[in-house]
């Protein structure tokens, strides 16, 4: 295989600028009336930050921005929280793409213990789906029902080109089918990521998936849907 001598960067240039240019909001200007908004995670589980075939180190790392969010915002007053988590079947066919991960029973498809330690964890709603998408064969639409007094939606969570933004462009797809006028869907950059697989003469072809490069063209792309990005939410 012949090797460009200098390869250009991955993401484009205008992206680039633009993540550059994301702010730090106090969680009182994204989020002015706390009981109408709610946290919405996908897939914080040792399977993707801790154990298992998929658990990466740099989603990890979401750990310490996500549990002071998770804190910051129940100080400041909001109650409503919904966890959707991987939880398979020993034959789900997503198999095929993926190792398997996340089976229903493991402790693989469980929150990790920073999170499910927290004081007011009693107050989280935790969603378990056996897909890479929130509400296909799940209770989040009807869970969403029962809280439609609620109309800003923080996403948080990983991996952000796959479960993250299948969970965000639902809630603002939805939002839009419904005509839901005054719903808002923010996601803080510094509470979500994707896997790193850099590339490599040993990865057949579509193996590499580069993390850089993958976490800000689909935040681009959530942007580009209506979703609001920011840097961090303080």
């Amino acid at each position: 295989m012949t090797q460009r001598a200098h390869a250009a960067p991955l993401t484009p240039t205008f992206v680039t600028r633009w993540i550059e240019t994301l702010p730090d909001v106090r969680i009182e200007e994204v989020a002015p009336v706390p009981a109408t908004t709610g946290i919405f995670s996908a897939d914080l589980v040792n399977g993707f930050l801790r154990e298992g075939p998929l658990a990466s180190p740099r989603i990890d790392a979401l750990t310490d921005p996500v549990l002071r969010l998770l804190n910051r915002a129940w100080e400041y007053g909001v109650k409503h929280y919904v966890f959707l988590q991987d939880t398979h079947t020993m034959d789900n066919p997503e198999f095929r793409a993926y190792p398997p991960h996340c089976i229903a029973g493991t402790s693989e498809s469980e929150m990790i213990p920073e999170i499910g330690r927290l004081p007011f964890a009693n107050a989280f709603h935790v969603v378990e789906k056996n897909s890479l998408h929130p509400a296909v064969e799940t209770t989040f639409n009807e869970l969403w029902d029962e809280q439609r007094h609620i109309n800003r939606a923080i996403v948080i969570g990983d991996c952000t080109d796959l479960c993250v933004n299948h969970l965000a462009m639902h809630l603002r797809m939805r939002a839009n089918a419904l005509g839901l006028q005054q719903f808002d869907v923010i996601i803080p950059a510094n509470c979500v990521d994707t896997f790193d697989i850099p590339e490599s003469e040993d990865l057949d072809p579509g193996g590499a998936h580069p993390g850089d490069f993958f976490h800000e063209v689909f935040l681009y792309h959530l942007a580009s849907n209506g979703i609001r990005v920011v840097n961090s939410i303080i």
